[in-house]
């Protein structure tokens, strides 16, 4: 496993990284407190200015050649916190997005467990898949789109949050195969 040096905690992707973790209980007060538009327009810039500055920490570090092994760890966890945590706000209002959620923690949890599993062996993803990359947007604009539109009728609101359950779902199935390969090549090594 890489080592992962001092100066890179204070590299400018990684910094950005930090904000986007700082940014998520500023929405979660935001969102869980607005009564009117303006709050909900607040609480959907605070997710739009995290999208914006997840974009830009990757075009920087991979820019300026500031690809960090913290950064590689950083960027995905910022993502991954910030889309459970509007998830769960957005599920205090849509039922369906309980089941999303619960959703997310099993892939999530699976990605995590095979990932460890592979890393043991010297092995790992070779960046995120086409599928993956679709989830993450889909869920991004579901999520955006439930946060800013707070009165959208329930049945179209369930009929979105199921969509992206299906390529959630989908993305899950998908990866299956990707992980099942990647043991195959270690596992085979080994006899």
């Amino acid at each position: 496993m890489t080592k992962i040096k001092k100066e890179e905690f204070y590299s400018i992707p990684n910094c950005m990284g930090y904000f986007r973790i700082l940014l998520i209980p500023v929405f979660c007060v935001l969102y869980l407190n607005a009564d009117t538009w303006r709050d909900y327009y607040l609480a959907a810039g605070v997710i739009l200015v995290s999208t914006i500055t997840d974009f830009l920490d990757g075009q920087v570090a991979r820019r300026f050649h500031m690809i960090t092994e913290l950064g590689k760890f950083l960027d995905p966890l910022a993502d991954k916190l910030t889309h459970g945590a509007v998830a769960v706000c957005l599920a205090f209002r849509y039922e369906t997005m309980r089941y999303l959620f619960a959703l997310m923690l099993v892939k999530e949890g699976f990605m995590a467990v095979m990932g460890i599993i592979n890393l043991r062996h010297g092995k790992k993803l070779d960046g995120a898949k086409w599928f993956g990359k679709v989830c993450t947007g889909s869920l991004f604009i579901l999520l955006f789109i439930l946060v800013l539109v707070p009165d959208i009728p329930l049945l179209w609101a369930d009929r979105l949050i199921l969509f992206v359950i299906f390529i959630m779902a989908a993305t899950l199935i998908l990866y299956i195969p990707e992980f099942y390969k990647m043991i195959k090549s270690w596992a085979g090594k080994q006899q």
